[in-house]
């Protein structure tokens, strides 16, 4: 079935849903959640028809679904509630570049499209829950000037991921959590869409999104900080607009070990440094897997894949991989997944996060970082974090004769370019890290149940996975089931 089969599909599945409205135990939480606030809406002075709910929604076929079904719970509450239909838009669904989920492109689109008619822009995941009586209330205490609202995240450590911004005192800066969802008041909207046809951003890399679009709305202090909202909520409490599932749904019995092949990247320097411990963490967990080094060592054992080691970017190394994955010299499977060999990971996560995902779909996952996306760059799974790739996308990416430039040439990057060539959309799951947990919101990965980390710098890895990563009792308590 082709994408676009798929998509509308998922629109038909939509148009009945509206007909035949959401299950029942959804239908009966929206129904709660709406009588419960809807007394406390009626004298709100914005009306749902003024709000613009954008999901963040992914290209992925997985993700479509979840995207549709999550705007139709929405539709169905505003029904039921009675207080005007809001705008609900698909984020994917906006353009055909990819690179819209970067949000800044689709500035000038919104504005132009929706900037006369809509009071407020409401961005959130696929997995939040908006009570959208609760968040009239919300809205209608901000109004007639510029907001920037959301649940406040701020960095405890100066991190590396975020260029080491406000170092002196990072706590001084907040950036939004967006599995609670975050809000921008029309007049911010026009302005910052006026901006960004007008400025070229300072860096052409997107690397954490919510952290850079706070950073560019505050404009070096020209523009409005976050203002925090304590009704954006991610855990259930009372008197929420917003609540958060889960970034590790349960999507059926995790994949089998037998169905991912991974493949450590390593070089003899660090064979008595770092194999040890994967070794020693995860590497039992996996059940086909493969060290690829420049030298052959039968103590580990490596494989010499006959790419000399480069100091940076592995790109040679990288395609060596992809064309073994395809060859009759390993077990044929499902998945790849590809690793440093000083990434952190847990498997069984993994493999619960993989069992969502259509194996006969061309799929590239992992964290998704940006290149030049405001001027139609390209998007790519970053190494560090883990790369796990279909059968399909690594047969459509070697077939296509996609290449290296150089053997040191940075091989997520050069994916990514290959990807974005080929209509692969570059899937994106926040519980990939390219650091190590200190450079991310403590708040922020305490409620993930992450999937990996990546760096032995300054910290003791052992310890790390043991606390991060590690299957707990959280790991079976996951209830959420998505389509």
């Amino acid at each position: 079935m082709s994408h676009h089969d798929v998509v509308n599909g998922c629109k038909l599945v939509a148009v009945l849903l509206l007909w035949l409205g959401p299950s029942a135990e959804d239908s009966h939480t929206g129904r709660a959640h709406a009588a419960e606030h809807q007394e406390h809406a009626v004298h709100s002075s914005v009306g749902l028809e003024k709000v613009v709910l954008v999901i963040q929604s992914q290209r992925n076929s997985y993700h479509a679904r979840r995207g549709v079904q999550r705007k139709v719970e929405i539709l169905q509450q505003a029904a039921d509630l009675g207080q005007g239909v809001p705008v609900v838009l698909l984020l994917h669904e906006l353009s055909e570049y990819e690179g819209v989920w970067s949000i800044l492109p689709v500035l000038p689109h919104l504005s132009a499209t929706y900037g006369q008619s809509a009071s407020w822009f409401f961005f959130i995941e696929e997995g939040t829950r908006v009570t959208l009586a609760a968040l009239l209330q919300v809205l209608h205490r901000y109004q007639s000037q510029e907001w920037f609202l959301g649940k406040r995240l701020h960095d405890d450590e100066a991190s590396i991921i975020h260029h080491y911004a406000f170092s002196e005192e990072p706590s001084s800066f907040g950036y939004p959590d967006p599995a609670a969802g975050w809000a921008l008041s029309t007049p911010l909207l026009q302005r910052l869409a006026e901006r960004i046809q007008r400025e070229h951003l300072k860096s052409d890399f997107t690397i954490d999104l919510k952290h850079e679009i706070a950073l560019y709305i505050w404009e070096e202090g020209n523009g409005p900080q976050l203002t925090a909202v304590p009704e954006f909520c991610t855990e259930p409490r009372d008197n929420c607009a917003t609540t958060f599932t889960t970034y590790l749904p349960n999507c059926g019995d995790p994949v089998s070990k037998k169905e991912i092949f991974v493949a450590v990247k390593t070089c003899q320097k660090f064979h008595s440094e770092r194999v040890p411990v994967v070794k020693a963490t995860w590497e039992k967990d996996a059940g086909l897997l493969e060290y690829y080094s420049d030298v052959a060592d039968a103590s580990i054992p490596t494989i010499s894949l006959g790419v000399p080691n480069t100091e940076r970017g592995h790109c040679g190394k990288t395609f060596a991989i992809l064309r073994r994955f395809l060859s009759k010299a390993v077990p044929k499977t499902d998945w790849l997944l590809i690793v440093d060999d000083d990434t952190l990971i847990s498997l069984p996560r993994l493999r619960q996060l993989l069992r969502c995902y259509d194996p006969k779909e061309a799929v590239s996952l992992g964290e998704r970082y940006g290149y030049s996306l405001v001027q139609k760059g390209y998007s790519y799974t970053t190494g560090g974090g883990g790369m796990v790739l279909s059968r399909p996308a690594v047969s459509r990416l070697i077939s296509s004769g996609c290449s290296c430039y150089s053997d040191d040439a940075p091989d997520d990057m050069v994916l990514g370019r290959c990807f974005t060539s080929l209509r692969v959309p570059i899937t994106h799951s926040p519980l990939f890290h390219q650091a190590r947990p200190d450079d991310y919101s403590v708040t922020l990965i305490s409620m993930q149940q992450a999937i990996s980390f990546h760096k032995h710098w300054n910290i003791d890895p052992m310890a790390v996975y043991k606390h991060w990563l590690t299957k707990d009792e959280q790991d079976t308590v996951t209830t959420v089931q998505w389509l």
